[in-house]
């Protein structure tokens, strides 16, 4: 029989609470933080009291005969005998043929409150996943956040208030908002993905922004990245190699007045390439009776700059990078060295080996001898994968800017943009780059990660053949042999 009705659970007794006889029940009696005389009935071991929910379940059979308990989401008994009869009467119209099970089932989910399903949706990511791998905290975080903004920005408190014209309106005014193209993109993959998740789970029939059209992110591009000159990447190197022992030779200065604050009247001042020099200097000095430390400060350095080295001759991502361990590195392999990339660490979700160039094979020789005893296999390479900061105090020790005069970026992911744009001022054919890059798409190896100011489009136009078939320059010459 279909009824209604509170979950009661066991919870520790009050502090100071007495238990007392009321109509032949044991109940416990206690005073509240406010004050407040409250009561409830008393556990079988009266160790604990009952408590129970303020909110009122349904308890039915479904079209099938099987049993289902839901929750009501109302607090007030009439209302959820209201929602108790909706859910009955989908029951009996299943019965008749008059709707579908399906159609019955995504009725159920109509009164729920919208972000009730954005967390459950959430959940159902948490347990998802994706090439093998779990669906990381940080994306399932900006992916509440982004849902809980268009859902609120939209005024949507049910599945079926999600309308297309008003997520429509809404890109409109982020858009007006000077949002990039990408951002709105992110926003609308979101939340269209969601509305698959409740097709799927039969919360709703149809997807509502089915057709909403994205945003040309390539007419919009706000982080543009740039490719290092080989110049560029030989300073940084040798900045990111010296720059741990340069740091403690920088000299005091004083700060501006408008910059002090409390007692904080000077500062460091920062390594340029004009005094990076004469800091290195005064850093081995300072040094001179601290060998250990002066060894570990190299050997830092040493580490950034094989970690910058492999990124612009392999090509590989920061987090591929970060996840490799000594075992995989394999320098004695025939017929030449390489890194053994695991399926897990691969963005694509692809293993892959990585072809390593002689010169690197022996920075990485240099880099294991420094430190020292046989490695373990399962040992990262890189203990202090350098982040961006880092690199950034690195690129202005090498005198590179991080923004040129077009407003492109230099950040550690701008290696891998320089090694796809290496690839092809080499030659390389760009089927053999794509491979190399480990890209699904040869548009994506050509577009985006070659850059055009690098190549040599001048020298690659003096290589065309002469159209003209030498008919200019005998033009020229009658015309000077006739004085004309």
């Amino acid at each position: 029989m279909a009824t209604i009705y509170r979950k009661e659970y066991p919870v520790p007794m009050p502090p100071g609470a007495e238990i007392i006889e009321r109509r032949g029940l044991r109940v416990a009696r206690w005073v509240d933080g406010n004050g407040n005389v409250k009561t409830a009935p008393v556990s079988r071991n009266g160790k604990k009291v009952i408590h129970e929910a303020g909110c009122w379940y349904a308890r039915y059979r479904d079209a099938n005969g099987r049993p289902c308990r839901v929750s009501t989401g109302c607090e007030d008994e009439q209302a959820a005998r209201k929602v108790l009869s909706n859910l009955l009467a989908n029951m009996e119209k299943v019965k008749a043929g008059i709707i579908t099970p399906t159609e019955a089932k995504v009725g159920e989910h109509s009164d729920k409150p919208l972000l009730r399903h954005v967390d459950d949706y959430l959940v159902h990511l948490e347990a998802k996943r994706v090439r093998g791998r779990r669906v990381s905290e940080h994306y399932r975080r900006c992916l509440r956040g982004r849902l809980t903004r268009i859902v609120k920005e939209c005024d949507f408190y049910r599945l079926g208030d999600i309308a297309r014209h008003e997520v429509e309106r809404w890109l409109m005014k982020a858009e007006e908002a000077d949002m990039a193209a990408g951002t709105r993109n992110d926003y609308l993959i979101s939340i269209l993905a969601f509305c698959n998740w409740a097709i799927r789970e039969h919360r709703m029939m149809t997807n509502p922004l089915a057709g909403v059209q994205k945003a040309d992110c390539s007419s919009d591009r706000r982080h543009v990245r740039r490719a290092l000159t080989v110049d560029e990447v030989a300073a940084l190197l040798q900045a990111a190699r010296l720059r741990p022992v340069a740091e403690l030779g920088r000299q005091s200065a004083p700060l501006p007045e408008e910059d002090r604050c409390g007692r904080s009247s000077w500062t460091f001042t920062t390594l340029t390439p004009e005094n990076f020099d004469a800091c290195y200097q005064r850093g081995l000095k300072k040094l001179g009776q601290d060998p250990e430390r002066l060894e570990k400060l190299q050997l830092l350095g040493q580490e950034r700059a094989l970690f910058y080295l492999l990124a612009v001759s392999t090509g590989l991502r920061r987090k591929e990078l970060v996840s490799l361990t000594v075992g995989r590195i394999h320098l004695d392999a025939v017929p030449r060295a390489y890194i053994d990339l695991s399926a897990k660490d691969a963005k694509s979700g692809k293993g892959a080996s990585i072809p390593l160039r002689q010169d690197v094979v022996a920075e990485l020789r240099a880099f294991f001898t420094t430190r020292g005893a046989e490695l373990p296999p399962g040992m990262k390479l890189f203990r202090r994968a350098p982040r961006i900061r880092v690199f950034d105090a690195d690129l202005q020790a090498a005198g590179i800017g991080k923004t040129d005069p077009r407003g492109r970026v230099v950040d550690i992911h701008a290696l891998r943009h320089t090694f796809g744009t290496h690839l092809s001022t080499a030659g390389v054919h760009p089927r053999t780059a794509m491979a190399a890059m480990r890209h699904s798409r040869i548009e994506l190896t050509m577009n985006y990660y070659t850059d055009p100011v690098l190549l040599d489009v001048a020298g690659a136009v003096e290589a065309l053949p002469d159209f003209t078939g030498g008919q200019v320059k005998k033009s020229k010459r009658a015309a000077t042999s006739t004085g004309g």
